[in-house]
């Protein structure tokens, strides 16, 4: 059934390590606009609050819509959350993030509820919608500046006892491996999320491994894990090299989790996971060879139904679900 749109709208926000993403949704998630830009989460809480205090109210107006037809905001960030009190938790890629209280600024613009989630949850929500409830026990994974991995079991999310559920990115695949943000050696987020791939391709260019590489890189003076995916797919064989490093290493990861909860289906998405069909492909690799016979029988790993905008229609979800958890006012 279509909800009508008078009822309101909802507002998705989808905070990335190196982005903000804006959306108005109608209630059945039909996008009305959408907003992105650069951003520097690390820059901390006020820079990026003032945007969307800025922004909100444009895009309302712009759209033509009253600020009092909001019905709920749904924001992801890339971190650990506190639910229940819609905070971070000494979030590794987010510093001085630690129990801001995200709610209580938007309060200042807006008369609505807001809900506050980790990132990749809000894209497990966004793929639960998009599959109707078809698919049960599944995980998504977002590979980025940071890895994360949302749960659905049994059709719902879950959070886990504190909220932390899923972070992945810090689990270490090797002791002697480099430090991470979180203080510990070897996790899965400093050797295979896009500033390790980046890293990786700088040293190769300046080692003279890949002179195509080299050449970006005296071009633009820095390199990018999109960088890294353009060359292998132009043919390069260190960024082949490169691609496939960092997808068998999330695929290792990836074993030990479909070995231990045995979901019918994986879904990648984040920035790395469009760098090309090879990551994907390593991760498929290093998943087989890694799990038990029984748990990769009929085991489905595909690129995030919705694309990028998964998190923003996650965040809508989210949304429109706590507001009628919550009985606020449609």
């Amino acid at each position: 059934m279509r909800i009508h749109g008078r009822i309101g709208v909802l507002i998705g926000i989808d905070i990335g390590a190196t982005s903000l993403d804006i959306a108005l949704l109608q209630p059945d998630l039909a996008v009305i606009a959408r907003h992105s830009q650069e951003a520097d989460v690390q820059a901390g809480p006020g820079p990026i609050m003032a945007r969307l205090r800025a922004l909100i109210p444009a895009m309302l107006a712009q759209n033509r819509i009253a600020r009092d037809r909001v019905i709920a905001v749904g924001i992801g960030v890339p971190g650990p959350v506190n639910f229940a009190v819609g905070q971070l938790v000494n979030p590794p890629l987010m510093p001085g993030w630690d129990s801001y209280a995200i709610r209580d600024d938007l309060r200042e613009i807006l008369d609505a509820p807001v809900f506050v989630d980790n990132d990749v949850n809000l894209m497990a929500l966004g793929v639960l919608w998009r599959q109707r409830r078809q698919i049960e026990n599944f995980l998504v994974i977002k590979v980025g500046t940071g890895i994360g991995c949302g749960i659905v079991c049994h059709g719902e999310l879950y959070r886990g006892a504190t909220g932390s559920a899923g972070d992945i990115g810090h689990i270490g695949v090797d002791p002697d491996g480099p430090l991470c943000r979180c203080g510990n050696r070897g996790c899965v987020e400093a050797m295979a999320a896009a500033p390790a791939i980046a890293a990786m391709g700088r040293q190769a260019a300046e080692a003279g491994r890949s002179p195509l590489l080299a050449e970006t890189l005296v071009r633009q003076g820095t390199l990018s894990a999109a960088d890294i995916g353009a060359a292998c797919r132009a043919g390069d064989a260190e960024a082949d090299a490169i691609v496939r490093l960092s997808g068998r290493l999330v695929g290792q990861v990836l074993a030990a989790l479909v070995n231990f909860y045995n979901p019918s289906h994986i879904f990648i998405g984040g920035g790395v996971a469009a760098i090309g069909p090879l990551f994907l492909a390593a991760i498929r690799q290093s998943v087989n060879q890694r799990s038990l016979a029984l748990s990769t029988r009929h085991l489905e790993i595909n690129a995030a139904p919705l694309g990028p905008e998964t998190g923003l229609i996650g965040a809508g979800v989210l949304a429109m679900r706590e507001a009628l958890r919550s009985g606020a006012p449609a």
